[in-house]
């Protein structure tokens, strides 16, 4: 299969830590990637961890959906799938094997990204969708499983940083109670500020961002729920979290139940029990890194996939450097 300059219908399979997502758009070189389809189920791999290993009942799941995903592409037209995964599959001391398993079964091969290609290649995303005028960008973007963060001026950032903070583990791991044990927070604060600040140097020291953005969905619900705009009025509205929203809301939620999260403007029932942790890691990154405002980024890692293959030469392979 190869682009034209006429376009192509692909298909970014991502999976993730809590959501497996089929994305369908029709792209072409130079252009704007536009969103054709989206497939999507919260399979929560995560979660099917036993230890280091992912769990049979894990692999069996995944594979179903990927399996499905590729009837809903061919249905839809896709001309190439693009699969990759993140932190669940890339720590699974079995994931290689499971992966093998499904290209051997279901004839696709599943990219599984390095933290710091997940970086990259979201900055670029952000990059493209704010352009030259944003000069240094700072790139923040908390997953289900590991936290990212990205600097730089051109489309290839200078720093590009893996965490293990992402909101669905550091749930798992630190907050066992409903609401929450205060204890449990306060630890959870001070692993997370720590984890940060360790890293922040190699950041900070290329300079200080002209402008700072967010994306992934922990951030647009903090945003939404801190009074943006909702997702139906598009994704040219201008959106941003504040220091002083997210410092409040990582509060709020410290002492509020799962129930009463899920009745919060753009909080999913499967998010709402990770959205106290997705905060904490928000508050913690305003605050240390000396940020006033975030702006959200309507694109992220799958757009940033689509814009570095359609940077290839039409026989060249992806691949996420």
């Amino acid at each position: 299969m190869s682009a034209t300059v006429d376009g192509m219908r692909m298909g970014v399979l991502d999976i993730g830590s809590n959501t497996v997502h089929l994305l369908v758009m029709d792209a072409h070189q130079g252009g704007k990637p536009l969103p054709a389809y989206s497939h999507k189920v919260e399979l929560r791999l995560a979660e099917h961890l036993d230890g280091d290993r992912l769990s049979d009942e894990g692999a069996k799941r995944l594979h179903s959906f990927v399996k499905e995903s590729l009837q809903v592409a061919e249905d839809k037209g896709v001309q190439e799938t693009l699969a990759f995964a993140t932190s669940a599959v890339r720590e699974a001391v079995n994931g290689d094997e499971i992966l093998e398993w499904i290209k051997a079964d279901l004839g696709i091969t599943i990219e599984v990204l390095s933290g710091a290609d997940e970086a990259r290649l979201t900055f670029l995303a952000v990059r493209r969708w704010f352009g030259w005028s944003s000069n240094r960008l700072q790139v923040f973007d908390i997953g289900g499983g590991s936290l990212e963060i990205a600097s730089g001026i051109d489309e290839e950032p200078d720093a590009a940083v893996s965490l293990p903070l992402g909101a669905g583990r550091l749930t798992r791991a630190w907050l066992g109670a409903d609401p929450p044990d205060p204890d449990q927070v306060r630890a959870l604060r001070r692993h997370v500020r720590a984890e940060i600040a360790g890293r922040i140097g190699g950041v900070t020291r290329f300079g200080p961002p002209d402008h700072a953005v967010a994306t992934s969905k922990t951030f647009k619900q903090l945003a939404r729920i801190a009074g943006a705009a909702p997702s139906s009025e598009g994704p040219f509205v201008r959106r941003v979290l504040t220091r002083e929203a997210a410092k409040d809301w990582a509060d709020r939620l410290a002492h509020m139940p799962v129930s009463s999260r899920q009745a919060l403007p753009g909080v999913s029932e499967g998010r709402a029990p990770q959205l106290l942790a997705g905060a904490i890691v928000a508050d913690a990154v305003l605050d240390l890194f000396d940020l006033p405002v975030l702006e959200v980024c309507p694109w992220a890692l799958r757009e940033g996939i689509i814009l570095r293959r359609l940077d290839l030469l039409p026989d060249q392979p992806f691949t996420p450097q």
